[in-house]
């Protein structure tokens, strides 16, 4: 975690030691709600081990927004932002792994800590523009061009999801994923 955190912004080893400290073990099953709508994020997640999905329900169908794997931070972020009501889901999709801190030890270390308000600042900062990316990719591109762009980014992904969530994710119907995966050359 430490490695991660200093690619995100350097900070004194003794800040960074406190910092990780705070931070607990947890471990969670594959297919297990994190967060669910209605429910307000009180951690953040920092995974070790395993993929998560988020998504949200639309008249009983699923449109997965997101996955997280290591290393890579996790949860639901406006909610646990805002402390506020999820709208949507958090689950794993495999045995997980995290590292986790609460809302409000979280919020302590950056007012205690200038550089951690700055490195926590940056990781939004890296959200929101994959964010806008992504947002940019399912508007602007086709399905085939879309496609191609997630197996250049992340091949290793292919075999450990389910094919019906890569499509979700994708805005793919899962025929047509199929489709692309049996004739693009990957």
């Amino acid at each position: 975690m430490k490695e991660f955190l200093t690619t995100l912004h350097p900070a004194p080893d003794a800040v960074l030691e406190k910092y990780i400290g705070a931070w607990q073990a947890y471990y969670l099953p594959k297919k297990q709600v994190m967060t669910a709508p209605g429910e307000t994020e009180r951690y953040m997640y920092f995974v070790t081990e395993g993929i998560q999905k988020s998504y949200y329900l639309h008249k009983d169908k699923m449109h997965v927004m997101a996955f997280t794997y290591p290393p890579s931070f996790s949860g639901i972020p406006e909610s646990f932002l805002t402390q506020s009501p999820s709208k949507y889901y958090l689950e794993t999709i495999t045995d997980s792994r995290f590292l986790r801190i609460s809302f409000e030890q979280h919020q302590a270390m950056m007012q205690e800590h200038r550089e951690i308000e700055t490195l926590f600042r940056k990781a939004t900062e890296f959200f929101l523009i994959g964010l806008v990316e992504r947002h940019y990719e399912l508007m602007a591109y086709d399905m085939e061009t879309r496609f191609k762009n997630f197996v250049r980014r992340s091949p290793h992904l292919l075999n450990k999801i389910p094919q019906k969530d890569l499509a979700s994710y994708l805005r793919i119907d899962p025929t047509n994923f199929s489709k692309l995966l049996n004739s693009v050359r990957i």
